[in-house]
Formats: structure tokens, C-alpha cells, sequence
């Protein structure tokens, strides 16, 4: 290798070459700090002053008051109407609200909430304290959540959408909830998830339905009382770590669950869900795929002591599992099974898997279905 190949090879394939003729690499950029919660500009602000909540726009007052919920969406309603470019509302304290009550963000906001919201009572219907319902361009940057929430968020119908860091310690409910079921004719689209954690929801950490186009960075769920991230009809998604501890224990639901033709594009399955890493400690099923799902590539799996099966494909298509490793310890068995009702597993692939005190198990006999490089540690194996 020249001395000219050689540099470039060193620097990388950014390498450029200057005005003189020489080669130099570009400059490191120095890392950047992770803005903190209210950096930067805003258009409207919520604040807390003891037992009492200020809103602003600009110089304008438009709440005084004890009502966090409704100081936060007199905020919110203080935008420019109509507008057409995102506009951001920060809130700056804490305190509670209803759990029958919403703050309702239209297309075009930006919440930053630097502070816990408390949801306190009961309530029916959709109700959450972070709604959005056939809107466009919402963002969520920080939210953390306590308390007894139906939802903790709720999206039905929208677009580009923008959940950053959210932390939800709750009692009851369900974390985030996006779907479509306002109007399934169209799909909700275009959806970032960049980190979210949910403990003590009685249902799913987060669950989406009729959604297309998502990518997620982590879900940590932890004792909750059904799935950490459960995907139903939804298509083109990119998850790079579902993480569950006791996730949906004593029930049929798992850390990382697909279902209701997950991953069906037209007729067909191609693969257009991948998944990182899934790790499931204890709880139900570790992975869980079911009624016409598919067109799925998990990479990773760590699976110990579930009580229910560590893998359950039950009338999927093309579902590569442990594509690049994968460890199963106690618990249930993996199982490939079928129902009646739908046509059975086909081109199904298990692989890279260490099995440990579990057990492998096929019926009925799927079509095209591989087991490669699998090493069995005191469990048994019974396929077709």
C-alpha cells in the first residue's frame, strides 16, 4: 500500500485532499453536552411558584393560578394559531393532575416539561396527561410521570412525532399508547421514540397499533403488568433495545410482543422489523410473536426464568430469531406452535442460541422452518 492509500485508509474515507495537494484528516468535532431540560429558546412557559402556576407568551400573561393543567395548556393555546414551523412550551415545577383531564397538544408544539406530573383519581376513555389526536409534527423532549394515569401518552392518527426522554413510575395504566384507531384508513406515521422507562403500569410499557414508519432507542420496563413493547400492525420499525424485568408475570404477554399482522406489508412479509437486543428477567413470555405476524429480525436475545415460554412463534412469517446471538436460561420452553384459525409458521429461523435447564419444542411442523448452531445445555429438543 502507498504512503497516499495509507493515510487514507487511516484517516477513513473522509479524508480530504487540500488546495496544496496534501492529504489531512478532518478535525474531531468535540463532544457536545446533552441540552438540559428547558434549555434553549421557547415561545411560552409554565411556571411554578410554591403553590402557585404563572404561563406566559412573551410579556403576556395568559394563566395565574393553582392548576398545573391548566396553566401547562394556557401555555400551549398561547401559540401562534395556524402555524406551520414547531413552536415550544417549557414547564418549569411540578404538581398534579387529573386522571379523568388532558393537556391536548395540536400540530406544530414542542413540550418540554422540566418537572414530575402527578396523576392523580380515576377516569375514563382516552384520557392522558400527554395527548395528541390527528395532528402533525409533535415532540415531546423530557416528561416524567407519576401516579394513577389511564395513559401516560396517548397519539391517535398523527405524524412525525418526537418522544425523547420519558420516565414514568406509575401505579396503574398504560405507558405510551400511538395508533391509528380514530380512522384505519390511514396509517400514523413517521414516529422516534428515543428513550422511555415505565414501571408499575398495570398494562404495556408501550404499545402501538397501525402505525408505519418507527424507530425507538430503548424500552425499560419494569415490573409491569403486561407487555414492555408490544407492536400491533405496524410496519417498517427499527427498535434497538426492548430491556424487561417481570414484564406481564402470570400472563401470556412479554417483554418484546408482536401481533394483529405486525409487520404484513400488502399480502407479503418482507423484513421490515428489526430489533437490536431483546432481554427478558422473569415475567411471562420473553418474546412473543402471534395471528399473522412476521417479517421480523431480532438480533439479540438474553431470556432467563420466564414463566410463561421463553419464545413463543405462534402463526408467523419469516422471523429470524438470534440472528447474531442469543442466550435462553430456565423458564419456559421455546416453542414454534400453530392455531387453527390461521395459516401455520412458515420460514421461521432459530439460531446462535445457547439453551440452558429449558426446553426446544415444534408442533405442529411448520414449513421451511431452521434450527441452526444451537447448543443445548440439560434441555431437550423436539422438531420436525
Amino acid at each position: 500500500m502507498g504512503r497516499r492509500a495509507a493515510f487514507l485508509a487511516a484517516a477513513g474515507a473522509t479524508a480530504v485532499l487540500t488546495a496544496a495537494g496534501t492529504l489531512t484528516a478532518p478535525a474531531t468535532a468535540a463532544p457536545t453536552r446533552a441540552a438540559a431540560c428547558g434549555d434553549g429558546s421557547f415561545q411560552a412557559e409554565a411556571v411554578q411558584n410554591g403553590g402557585n402556576w404563572t404561563a406566559r407568551r412573551g410579556g403576556s400573561t395568559v394563566y395565574t393560578g393553582t392548576d398545573m393543567r391548566a396553566a401547562v395548556q394556557a401555555a400551549v393555546n398561547s401559540l401562534t394559531s395556524g402555524r406551520t414551523s414547531k413552536e415550544r412550551v417549557v414547564v418549569r415545577g411540578s404538581g398534579s393532575i387529573s386522571a379523568g383531564s388532558r393537556i391536548s397538544l395540536p400540530s406544530y408544539t414542542v413540550l418540554d416539561v422540566c418537572g414530575t406530573i402527578n396523576v392523580t383519581g380515576s377516569g375514563s376513555g382516552d384520557q392522558a396527561p400527554v395527548y395528541s389526536r390527528g395532528t402533525r409534527d409533535v415532540e415531546v423532549q423530557n416528561l416524567k410521570l407519576t401516579g394513577t394515569p389511564l395513559y401516560g401518552i396517548f397519539l391517535r392518527n398523527v405524524q412525525n412525532v418526537v418522544l425523547g426522554q420519558i420516565d414514568m413510575r406509575l401505579s396503574r395504566g398504560l405507558g405510551i399508547r400511538i395508533d391509528n384507531r380514530g380512522d384505519t384508513s390511514q396509517w400514523t406515521r413517521n414516529v422516534r421514540i428515543d428513550n422511555v422507562y415505565v414501571s408499575g403500569a398495570s398494562s404495556h410499557a408501550v404499545e402501538t397499533y397501525g402505525v408505519d414508519g418507527i424507530t425507538i432507542g430503548t424500552v425499560t420496563a419494569r415490573n409491569v403488568g403486561e407487555s414492555g413493547l408490544l407492536l400491533n400492525q405496524t410496519i417498517n420499525a427499527n427498535v434497538t433495545k426492548v430491556d424487561a424485568e417481570n414484564a406481564g408475570t402470570g400472563t401470556g404477554y412479554a417483554a418484546f410482543r408482536m401481533a394483529n399482522r405486525n409487520g404484513r406489508v400488502g399480502s407479503g412479509y418482507p423484513t421490515n422489523i428489526r430489533v437490536g437486543e431483546v432481554i427478558a428477567r422473569g415475567g411471562g413470555r420473553g418474546v412473543f410473536c402471534v395471528s399473522e405476524s412476521g417479517g421480523a429480525t431480532i438480533n439479540k436475545v438474553t431470556i432467563s426464568n420466564t414463566g410463561n415460554n421463553s419464545v413463543l412463534i405462534e402463526n408467523c412469517y419469516n422471523v429470524n430469531l438470534a440472528a447474531q446471538s442469543g442466550t435462553i436460561s430456565g423458564g419456559g420452553e421455546l416453542r414454534l406452535a400453530a392455531r387453527s384459525e390461521f395459516p401455520n409458521n412458515k420460514d421461521i429461523t432459530i439460531q446462535n442460541l445457547t439453551v440452558t435447564n429449558s426446553a426446544i419444542r415444534e408442533s405442529p411442523c411448520g414449513e421451511n422452518t431452521t434450527f441452526r448452531n444451537i447448543t443445548r445445555v440439560n434441555s431437550s429438543q423436539t422438531i420436525c
